[in-house]
Order: C-alpha cells, then sequence, then structure tokens
C-alpha cells in the first residue's frame, strides 16, 4: 500500500450517476407545487440532504409551509425516487470503476461510502455492490450533512482508522468541504475538479490507482 490505507467514496456521481432520478423526482414534487425547478436547481442539490433539498426547492414557494408538510413531500419524493432507482441494474456500473475497485480491494486497502444518500445500500445493491465495501456511512446514521465532515469521520470510524489515513473520492465542492474539514485528502472528480481546492484533481476514476 501507499500512502493511504483507505479510500472512502461518495456514491452518486462517483460511484454510479443518479442525477437523472432525482432530477425527475423532485421535478414531479416542484409541479405539483406550482414552484419552477430546473437542471440548474437540482445542481444545488448534489451532496445535500433530502430536507435541505426539499428548503432548496421551495425558495420559490409563496405560502407558509408546515413541519409536517415538508417531511410528508420528502417522503413523497423519496417514494418517487426509490420507484425510478428500480430501473437500475449491473449496467449502471462501468467497466472503470468496477476494476479499479477490484485492484483497490486487491491492493489491500479498505473500502468505505461516505453518502448522504438514505438509499446508499438499494444504490449500491441494484448495481452489483451490495456485499463490497467495508462500511457504508449515509443518511441513515448521520444528522448534519456535507461539508459537515460527519459522514466521512463516521466512516472513518466504522473502517477502525485515522481520518489521516483515508483519502476521499468527491464530485461535489460541498463533499470535498467536508472531507477537509474531517482532515482528510479529498480526489475530486468531475465537476469537483473545477473547483481546484481538493488535494488531487482526477480526470478519469482509474487514476485513483496513481495516487494511493
Amino acid at each position: 500500500m501507499g500512502k493511504y490505507e483507505a479510500v472512502i467514496f461518495d456514491l452518486d456521481g462517483v460511484i454510479c450517476h443518479t442525477d437523472k432520478y432525482h432530477y425527475k423526482a423532485w421535478k414531479t414534487i416542484a409541479d405539483r407545487l406550482g414552484v419552477y425547478f430546473d437542471e440548474t436547481i437540482n445542481n444545488r442539490l448534489r451532496g445535500v440532504s433530502r430536507m435541505e433539498s426539499l428548503d432548496i426547492v421551495l425558495e420559490r414557494y409563496e405560502g407558509t409551509v408546515t413541519r409536517e408538510e415538508k417531511e410528508r413531500w420528502a417522503e413523497e419524493k423519496n417514494e418517487i425516487y426509490r420507484g425510478l432507482l428500480g430501473e437500475m441494474s449491473t449496467e449502471d456500473l462501468s467497466e472503470e470503476v468496477a476494476s479499479t475497485l477490484r485492484e483497490l480491494r486487491a491492493g489491500g486497502y479498505r473500502l468505505a461510502i461516505g453518502s448522504s444518500s438514505k438509499n446508499a445500500k438499494f444504490i449500491l445493491s441494484r448495481i452489483g455492490l451490495g456485499d463490497f465495501f467495508d462500511a457504508i456511512s449515509d443518511g441513515n446514521n448521520i444528522s448534519r450533512s456535507k461539508p459537515d465532515p460527519e459522514v466521512f469521520v463516521k466512516a472513518a470510524e466504522y473502517l477502525g482508522i485515522a481520518p489521516g489515513n483515508c483519502l476521499v473520492v468527491e464530485d461535489a465542492q460541498a463533499g470535498i468541504q467536508a472531507a477537509k474539514a474531517g482532515g482528510m485528502d479529498c480526489a475530486a472528480i468531475g465537476d469537483a475538479a473545477q473547483c481546484r481546492i481538493a488535494t488531487y484533481d482526477l480526470k478519469r476514476f482509474q487514476d485513483l490507482l496513481e495516487i494511493v
């Protein structure tokens, strides 16, 4: 092994891509509420919790919203989203990601998921990685969303490895900020690589093998 003992991955946008399903589900809720919603707004929801996402969706909503209503709408969105996720399969896991994960595992690295999603385990099962990771920290065991470091700190705790010996892989700026706040190095991929605030900027997922 190299400079790290473990790699902690965000899920959506890193291991697989579910943006289109999130967008369809939130768009359905926004349409019911008569609120404008587009892909630009949807991009602001990446890496944040469901309730915080709803707050962003409701920024253009005219009227008073009770806590109970918000919880009902958030649950409705999740039901729609989970229904759409049922369309996912092992074909949603690219060979590049799969082969890179296998090489990391063969290299002796501990691997974990650090995701704000409460559906992380369901998504992993759909794409054939249900039992692959050594630990999963997700929206079901955290109280604070990224950029708070809680989700990554807990992933490191579950692995039994010090944060400083973990590398986080993220595609969102909030996730990079969370990793840094948790005392971890971070590799940015996708849009996050344009922020220039991560420890490393990846062009391809497999570039990870040159870092660890």
